[in-house]
């Protein structure tokens, strides 16, 4: 009689495998423990009749010829360890026997003998099996291939990255010493820096440089303290650096909490410029104050996607070769606060802002201003970012506006289009940031967002009779009755000027409704196309 059973953790399908043998289909309905079976001698092949037992905590008799342990293969995260327990019986260790197993699998953590009765490694069970839940060297490092997994590398790459403050490939002493402070709370003593870089120089050719740790040395200094069975260490600096027990940054890392309350707009305050200018800095090789399509690839490689399409050179200031220039760099960062502060969370997060700042959190980096409606009372207001709407008819030059702000007087292709453009304007001194958003043209629906913003701009082509038409309806229907500023642009007026198939001319549309005059205005020039017009904008913006 071979007494067989099968025990499991919850949840895994131990009492359906029974049930299923028994009845020969899987069950719909499933007990939280079969009743224990006994299969005849007649059914088996080997002629011996078996008894199998559900096993659960409250069975008394732990008597077996062999244990079933069952896992679920979809949930094979849990950490197992092997404990050769009575070990005050024998004389001899059952260590040689179980190596090789530990070796063979994975999931097996470690294995350990003891002794209940000598209280032999007592202690010591439970710090692994607590070391095997909070640093468990699965997700690390390969045993087979005595390497550690691509998904390792790629953080701790990252961190490299992000830690290297000079962007020279090396951390250097006081680069090391930041890391140390930052991940262990301390700096390392002159000579235990010394002992770590000689360890690595023992081991490896190109580990160490100028006097400074490589990737490869840092890499090489991880898997060795993981050989060493000294994961916590790994697993601090990654954990400090955001990642969770996958290997992914959290959520919670990525997204910290941020209240914006209702007609409150989001900027970045002066450290997270100061930050993003460091930034900026490190990958500026050449020092030109512009970053080049290789020097922007470098980057953005601390991120796990390419955040910048083709489309950023559109919307921000380039040099003459098309190159992001430094105002454009620290302009498009603005954009994405203003118009997305969870992404522009997220993208501070993968440069480690509240790591290199000594930030909480890189909801530190952000200024929540205070109600529009506190600043139209008190006739003042605090803000840096203000957004211009554009609309007008197809064809009325919206576009060519928003690209003449960036100084530029050319057409552009259409898949690389962008329907923002931002850049700084001087008002009394001050400097402000204006954003112009070109709204599409379908009277039918504008949408809040199509409506909310500090200035609207009118546009008409004055050498189309129909052009002006469509400003007229969208003032009287959106714009008559709001606080909103608006101005009317006429634009290319270096045309003729067309008579408007519209009951007023465009000064007395202007003038009946209380509006400055038509601004002419017009991008076909040899200079640079003229600012003021943005200036009277962000003016407009600023004291409605």
């Amino acid at each position: 009689m071979v007494l067989q059973r099968v025990v499991r953790a919850a949840k895994v399908g131990k009492t359906s495998l029974i049930m299923s043998l028994v009845s020969e289909e899987f069950p719909d309905d499933v007990p939280l423990r079969a009743e224990e079976i006994t299969i005849p001698a007649d059914v088996t092949p080997e002629r011996v009749p078996t008894h199998i037992v559900d096993y659960s905590g409250n069975t008394t008799d732990h008597t077996a010829n062999v244990i079933c342990i069952v896992y679920s293969v979809n949930n094979k995260k849990v950490p197992l360890i092997l404990v050769g327990n009575k070990s005050d019986l024998v004389e001899h260790s059952s260590m040689e026997t179980i190596l090789p197993i530990m070796n063979q699998y994975s999931d097996i953590e470690t294995c350990v003998e003891c002794s209940a009765k000598n209280l032999k490694n007592i202690s010591e069970l439970f710090y692994y099996a607590q070391k095997a839940v909070l640093h468990p060297t699965g997700p690390l490092y390969c045993p087979e291939e005595k390497e550690m997994k691509p998904s390792c590398i790629k953080s701790l790459t990252r961190i490299f990255k992000v830690s290297d403050l000079d962007n020279d490939g090396i951390l250097n002493d006081k680069e090391l010493n930041f890391f140390q402070r930052t991940c262990f709370n301390m700096p390392l003593a002159p000579q235990a820096l010394e002992d770590v870089k000689n360890v690595v120089r023992k081991n490896m050719t190109d580990g160490v440089e100028d006097n400074g740790l490589t990737l490869k040395g840092f890499l090489f200094l991880h898997t060795l303290f993981i050989q060493r069975g000294r994961h916590e260490t790994t697993w601090t600096v990654l954990r400090r650096f955001g990642y969770d027990d996958d290997l992914e940054l959290h959520q919670e890392y990525l997204f910290p909490l941020l209240k914006i309350p209702a007609d409150c707009t989001t900027e970045l305050n002066h450290n997270a410029y100061l930050f993003l200018q460091s930034v900026f800095d490190k990958h500026d090789k050449d020092r030109d104050c512009a970053l080049s399509p290789e020097e922007v690839k470098d980057l953005f490689k601390v991120f796990p996607y390419m955040p910048w399409g083709p489309d950023v050179n559109n919307t921000v200031c380039t040099n003459d070769q098309g190159w992001i220039t430094y105002q454009g760099y620290l302009s498009q960062w603005t954009l994405t606060t203003y118009l997305d502060v969870q992404r522009c969370l997220e993208y501070l997060g993968y440069l480690g802002y509240s790591i290199i700042c000594e930030q909480e959190s890189q909801a530190a980096a952000i200024t929540v201003t205070r109600n529009k409606r506190i600043d139209l009372q008190k006739k003042q207001t605090q803000r840096s970012v203000f957004r211009c709407n554009i609309l007008g008819a197809r064809g009325s030059g919206k576009t060519s506006f928003l690209q003449a702000f960036l100084g530029r007087n050319l057409l552009i292709r259409e898949d690389h289009k962008s329907f923002y453009s931002i850049n700084t304007t001087y008002v009394y001194g001050q400097e402000k940031y204006l954003l112009l958003h070109e709204v599409m043209p379908d009277f039918d629906f504008l949408s809040e967002e199509d409506l909310a913003c500090d200035v609207v701009c009118l546009v008409y082509d004055v050498n189309n009779p129909r052009s002006f038409e469509y400003c007229a309806k969208v003032y009287k229907q959106y714009f008559m009755d709001s606080k909103t500023p608006c101005t009317m642009i006429a634009s290319k007026s270096d045309l003729h000027e067309a008579r408007q198939h519209y009951s007023l001319t465009p000064l007395d549309f202007c003038r009946k409704n209380k509006l400055h005059p038509p601004q002419p205005w017009t991008c076909n020039t040899v200079d640079a196309p003229n600012k003021d017009l943005y200036t009277k904008l962000t003016t407009m913006a600023m004291y409605p």
